[in-house]
């Protein structure tokens, strides 16, 4: 067996598991976000606790996502109101 067939075969994706129900962490990965703007726009950048919002969203969402939510916001079309 060749070495790509056999990392081929060590490599799958496992089935949804009904144990495990919050795996997608998409919804949480948004909300911290927003969390941490409007957290900067009440209590500003040096707020200790907004930092907490920032260091979980730049942990779990790709940096794309955070690219283009900035880009929106700065266009004044992000889709959360009061951000």
């Amino acid at each position: 067996m060749s070495e790509s067939e056999d990392l081929k075969s060590k490599l799958h994706t496992y089935q949804n598991d009904s144990r495990f129900p919050n795996q997608n962490q998409t919804h949480r990965c948004f909300q911290n976000y927003v969390d941490y703007h409007r957290c900067i726009k009440a209590k500003g950048e040096e707020f200790a606790p907004c930092q907490e919002f920032w260091r979980a969203y730049q942990a779990m969402c790709p940096v794309f996502w955070i690219t283009k939510w900035d880009e929106q916001r700065e266009a004044g079309n992000f889709p959360a109101l009061g951000v």
